[in-house]
C-alpha cells in the first residue's frame, strides 16, 4: 500500500448516510463504496434509496438500505440496532437528510417551521446522539453534519433553512468540543451551490442565478462528485486532528466581497 493509499484508507469502514437518496448524499455514498466502504443507505424515500443501492450493487459492493424518519429518534435506534446485527459497528455518519422552501417570511406557517426544522436540525440531533453514542462506545469514528453557504450570514428565501443550518453549524462544534478526547470526532461540510432541478425551478430565476454566479469566482455551480474528496477525507485517518471544523467546498463564493 502506497503512502497516499495508507493514509486516506478508508477499507472494510461502514458508512452511514441519512438523506442518502438525495441530489448530494447519494453521490457521497457511492464515494464511501468506491473508496472500499460497507454503506448503509437511510432515507424516507426507500425507493429512490434502493436505486443508489442498485448502483452500488451492480459494482458488487456492500450496502444495507433501511426507511427512517429522521425527526423521529426511536427510527434512529432502530436503524442502529439493524445496523449493528449487520455489520457490528458504525465508523462514519453523515447527517444529510434535509428539506428546504422558498416561502416569503410573513407567509411561513408553523407547519412549515417545525417539518424543515424537525428534518434538518432536529434529525441531526437525533443522528448525533444515537449514532454517537454508539461511536463513544466503540472509542472511534466520525461525523459529519451537512452546513450550507446559509448558515450565516443566511442566503435570501431560505428563512427557515437558514436557521437550520445555522443550527447545525453550532450543533457540530458543541459534540466535537465534548467528544474530543474520547475518539469521536464531528465537523461539518459547508457546500455552496449545487442545485437541484426542484431548487432550480424553485428558488433560482434568472436574476438569482447572475448574482449567484456573479459571487462565486469560479462563475459556475459546483458538481455534486466534487464534495466526495472533502467527505472521504473527514472520515480518513487524514484528518485525525480535524474536529469542530466546517470545510467549505463553494467555489470560492465565501471568499468573495466585491
Amino acid at each position: 500500500m502506497t503512502y497516499i493509499d495508507n493514509l486516506f484508507n478508508l477499507s472494510g469502514k461502514i458508512a452511514v448516510i441519512t438523506g442518502s437518496a438525495g441530489f448530494l448524499c447519494s453521490e457521497m455514498a457511492l464515494g464511501f463504496y468506491r473508496a472500499g466502504c460497507a454503506v448503509v443507505l437511510l432515507d424516507l424515500d426507500i425507493g429512490k434509496a434502493e436505486v443508489v443501492a442498485e448502483k452500488i450493487r451492480d459494482e458488487e459492493g456492500k450496502v444495507l438500505t433501511i426507511k427512517i424518519d429522521v425527526s423521529q429518534k426511536q427510527d434512529f435506534e432502530r436503524c442502529l440496532k439493524k445496523i449493528i446485527n449487520v455489520f457490528g459497528r458504525v465508523d462514519v455518519l453523515i447527517n444529510g437528510a434535509g428539506i428546504n422552501a422558498p416561502t416569503p417570511f410573513l407567509e411561513i406557517e408553523e407547519e412549515e417551521w417545525d417539518n424543515i426544522m424537525a428534518v434538518q436540525l432536529k434529525g441531526t440531533m437525533f443522528g448525533c446522539q444515537v449514532f454517537g453514542e454508539q461511536m463513544l462506545k466503540q472509542g472511534s469514528g466520525a461525523i459529519i453534519n451537512i452546513s450550507s453557504a446559509s448558515a450565516g450570514p443566511p442566503l435570501s428565501k431560505a428563512f427557515t433553512y437558514s436557521v437550520a443550518k445555522a443550527g447545525i453549524k453550532n450543533l457540530t462544534q458543541n459534540m466535537a468540543r465534548e467528544w474530543a478526547e474520547k475518539g469521536v470526532r464531528v465537523n461539518a461540510l459547508r457546500p455552496g451551490f449545487f442545485p437541484t432541478e426542484w431548487s432550480k425551478e424553485k428558488f433560482i430565476t434568472p436574476e438569482r442565478k447572475q448574482a449567484i454566479l456573479g459571487h462565486t469566482p469560479m462563475a459556475r455551480y459546483g458538481s455534486p462528485n466534487e464534495l466526495v474528496g472533502a467527505v472521504l477525507w473527514l472520515a480518513s485517518d487524514a484528518a485525525s486532528f480535524v474536529t469542530g471544523a466546517e470545510i467549505v467546498v463553494d467555489g470560492g463564493f465565501s471568499a468573495m466581497t466585491i
